[in-house]
C-alpha cells in the first residue's frame, strides 16, 4: 500500500487462485499489459503511463512484470550474481535524516569508528575470501579527512591491485570527489532516497535536495561508476512519486541502483509509521530492471530483513548483486540504519559461504570478479 494506492499483493493473488477466482479482466488490464510490453521493448514510459502501470499492477500484469525483468537480467548478465564485501567503518554521522538510526540526534546510538588499519584488515579478510570489490560505507564522519581517505584508498589499491573500491560516504564537493577518484576509488554509491523534492525536504531537514542531485551528476562527470537508489514505502510516498524515482533514474542512467523498503526505527521521529512492503519493493526492483536494463541491482540486506527469502526473491525479480558483511562482528550491530538487521552476528567467512549456498540453491551462480558495469569507461590519467 502506497498512500492509499493498493498494489495487488502476492498473498491476495494466491488466495484468490486457490478459491478459483480470476484476478479480473477488462480494459484497464489490457492497457496495463500494453504499457508493460512497451516498457519491456523500449525501456521507457512517460510519467502518466508509469503511474497508470503502478496503479494497475494486478493479475497477469504482475506475473508478466517479473517474467520480463528476469529475461532482461539474463540478457545482460546471464545467471551471474556479483558478490561485494561490505565494510561499515563508522556509524558517526553529521546528518539528521528522520528515518535513520544513526542520525546525529539519536543520542542512544552506540557510536564507533574503525581506524584506517582496521579498514585495511577487513579488506584483507575479504580478499582472502575471494572478494574483488570492497564497499566502504559510513555515516558522514568528518574524522575521515580527505587526506586520510586518500591515504586509505592508495593503500588498498597497492595491497589489492586487482580489486575495485566502492565508496558510500555521503555528500562531498566536486573537488573532493575528484581527489578520491584519482586516489583509487572506482565507484560511488549515493542513494537519492526519493526523487520528490517535497518529500526529500520533509525527510532531510538539514540537507538540500538540489545539492544531492548535483553530487550525483558530479560523480558521473568525474568518471565514477555511480550508484543511486530510493526507499519504498516512505511515509506519505505516492505512486506518482515512485514514478518520479523511476524517471529520474532513467535520466541519470546510473551504473548501480539500490532499492530497499523503509523501516521505522524506534529512535527516530518516524517510529510510529508503517514500513514498506515486500511486494511493493520487489515490483520496484523489477520495474527498475526494465527502465535501466544494464544496471547493477543489489538484493539488499534490508529486503532480506523484511523476509527470510527476501534476497532470493529480489534476485528473481531482477537484482544481480549481493553484499555480504566483512566488518568486524562487534561493530555490525552498531551500524543500525534500521533495527533487527540480519547477519550481524555472523563471521565474514560464514556470511560468504551461507549466501553462496543460498544463491546457488535459488538457481544462480556466483561471480567473485570485480563485477564492473557493462558501461564502465577506461579510467583517465590524473589531471594533476
Amino acid at each position: 500500500m502506497v498512500n492509499g494506492t493498493c498494489f495487488f499483493s502476492m498473498t491476495c493473488k494466491l488466495l484468490m487462485e486457490k478459491a478459483g477466482i480470476s484476478p479480473g479482466k477488462g480494459n484497464y488490464m489490457d492497457k496495463a499489459l500494453m504499457l508493460l510490453n512497451n516498457l519491456y521493448s523500449q525501456n521507457s514510459l512517460s510519467k502518466q503511463e508509469t503511474v497508470y502501470l503502478l496503479e494497475n499492477m494486478t493479475g497477469n500484469v504482475e506475473e508478466k512484470l517479473f517474467e520480463y525483468s528476469d529475461i532482461t537480467r539474463k540478457k545482460y548478465f546471464g545467471n551471474r550474481i556479483f558478490m561485494r564485501g561490505l565494510v561499515e567503518f563508522s556509524n558517526i554521522c553529521r546528518q539528521d535524516c528522520l528515518y535513520c538510526g544513526i542520525r546525529c540526534s539519536n543520542k542512544n546510538a552506540d557510536r564507533y569508528r574503525l581506524s584506517l588499519d582496521e579498514i585495511i584488515e577487513c579488506c584483507k579478510t575479504g580478499y582472502q575470501l575471494g572478494y574483488r570489490t570492497f564497499v566502504l560505507q559510513s555515516g558522514e564522519d568528518s574524522w575521515y579527512t580527505l587526506e586520510k581517505l586518500s591515504c586509505l584508498l592508495k593503500s588498498i589499491k597497492h595491497k589489492f591491485p586487482d580489486a575495485a573500491v566502492t565508496l558510500s560516504i555521503g555528500e562531498k564537493t566536486k573537488d573532493e570527489y575528484r581527489t578520491l577518484f584519482y586516489s583509487g576509488a572506482d565507484r560511488y554509491l549515493l542513494r537519492h532516497e526519493t526523487a520528490s523534492k517535497k518529500l526529500y525536504s520533509k525527510l532531510h531537514p538539514s540537507m538540500d535536495y538540489n545539492n544531492r542531485i548535483k553530487c550525483l551528476y558530479n560523480l558521473k562527470e568525474i568518471g565514477y561508476q555511480v550508484g543511486a537508489g530510493f526507499m519504498v514505502g516512505l511515509p506519505g510516498q505516492t505512486g506518482s512519486e515512485l514514478a518520479e524515482d523511476l524517471l529520474f533514474l532513467k535520466k541519470l542512467n546510473p551504473h548501480m541502483i539500490g532499492i530497499g523498503p523503509f523501516f521505522p526505527h524506534s529512535r527516530t521521529p518516524l517510529k510510529n509509521e508503517s514500513g514498506g512492503s515486500l511486494e511493493d519493493t520487489l515490483k520496484m526492483i523489477a520495474l527498475t530492471r526494465l527502465f535501466i536494463p544494464d544496471s547493477l541491482l543489489p538484493a539488499t540486506t534490508a529486503i532480506g530483513t523484511l523476509h527470510p527469502k527476501g534476497r532470493e526473491l529480489a534476485l528473481k525479480a531482477g537484482a544481480n548483486v549481493v553484499m555480504p558483511n566483512i566488518s568486524p562482528v562487534d561493530t555490525r550491530v552498531k551500524y543500525e540504519l534500521y533495527e533487527n538487521k540480519i547477519c550481524t552476528a555472523d563471521r565474514a567467512s560464514h556470511c560468504r559461504k551461507c549466501i553462496e549456498n543460498r544463491i546457488n540453491h535459488a538457481g544462480f551462480e556466483i561471480d567473485m570478479g570485480r563485477g564492473d558495469s557493462p558501461r564502465k569507461e577506461k579510467r583517465a590519467a590524473a589531471p594533476f
